[in-house]
């Protein structure tokens, strides 16, 4: 009864650009089976099974950190150089922050959009996602937030942070609805969607949020500054109505 054929994956494919040449004719010309599959077991994998998964895990998520998996994030950082060579053809690459301990895909500098308007740009295995105006400036806050307790703390050390804290901050930019109740929901309703983003927690039984490193990439300084530039047009029309979004994100 013939065998099955094992089914190579995405990296058994692109590291073997062409079969290898003489394996039917050696087994036609008296090469047994056995002596067959000595040799091909005998052949090392194309990328090593650890860095494989880690890969698989990074495409998954998009994100990978140290603190949640250390072994899959090594894999990574140490072998950056090849998983760009193995996500060149896709138009991406990995970006390692080794300081706070993470990993994400992102768009390589080399992709070219189809189209002249680079604010409809597409890629095909990546999509947009937008943040809100209120979101935006949250995102900003807890990002300074982030750097503060960096900078007290040192690189690398989990920042948390009591969901509280941030209402004053919030109610500076976007005003008082004079309602505590209304303040604290619309305060979770935000939390709950940069969550989506990864770039906080859940919010825990003490009321406490964690703030995920990733927060520092996505509300990067070309970010900031759009946003910025986004809020002077506000401020200079007044009679306009304010937008419910701010400028699209990327990730």
């Amino acid at each position: 009864m013939a065998s099955k054929k094992p089914t190579l994956d995405i990296f058994d494919q692109w590291a073997s650009a062409a079969p290898a040449a003489g394996v039917g004719q050696g087994a036609d010309k008296g090469e047994s089976a056995n002596e067959h599959a000595t040799a091909t077991a005998a052949t090392p994998s194309a990328t090593p099974v650890a860095l494989r998964r880690a890969v698989q895990e990074l495409l998954k998520n998009g994100v990978l950190e140290h603190s949640a998996k250390p072994q899959l994030f090594r894999q990574i950082a140490d072998d950056t150089a090849r998983v760009n060579a193995q996500l060149e053809p896709l138009d991406l690459e990995v970006r390692v922050d080794d300081v706070r301990g993470l990993a994400f895909v992102a768009i390589a500098p080399t992709y070219l959009p189809e189209g002249d308007d680079e604010d409809e740009w597409t890629h095909p295995l990546m999509r947009r996602q937008r943040l809100t105006l209120e979101q935006s400036l949250l995102l900003a806050i807890l990002r300074r937030e982030f750097l503060q307790r960096e900078q007290e703390g040192g690189l690398g050390v989990p920042v948390r942070l009591a969901v509280d804290s941030l209402l004053p901050q919030l109610e500076i930019y976007l005003g008082s609805t004079g309602s505590d109740m209304q303040e604290r929901k619309r305060l979770a309703t935000l939390l709950e969607g940069l969550r989506g983003h990864g770039v906080v927690s859940e919010v825990d039984a003490q009321d406490i949020i964690t703030l995920r490193p990733m927060m520092v990439h996505l509300a990067n300084p070309q970010n900031l500054q759009a946003l910025l530039q986004h809020l002077r047009t506000l401020t200079a029309k007044p009679s306009a109505q304010t937008p419910t979004t701010a400028p699209e994100d990327d990730k």
